[in-house]
């Protein structure tokens, strides 16, 4: 078993402390960044009145993408089973 290790995220101004796991640290880093320029990006483009507003724009946003991914996985299977089918 992996031992689990401190990070801290700060995301829209505020700091959160989790345990994850050592070799998701890089992801969540990332994750953490993309979602930190998202809020920026909302912030310049629209407005809004605190920052719980750009939060769940953020929010449905990251939906939104990981449903249309998911989508397009499904689009391509279909596909390459229609080819085989073809063959």
């Amino acid at each position: 078993m992996t031992e689990m290790i401190p990070l801290n995220l700060l995301i829209a101004d505020r700091t959160y402390r989790v345990r994850i796991d050592p070799k998701d640290e890089e992801v969540v880093r990332k994750t953490t960044k993309l979602i930190n320029d998202k809020i920026l990006e909302f912030k310049t483009a629209f407005a809004g009145k605190d920052l719980q507003d750009y939060i769940a724009m953020v929010l449905v946003w990251f939906a939104t993408e990981q449903n249309a991914a998911i989508t397009n996985q499904v689009n391509l299977d279909n596909v390459s089973s229609r080819l085989e089918t073809i063959e």
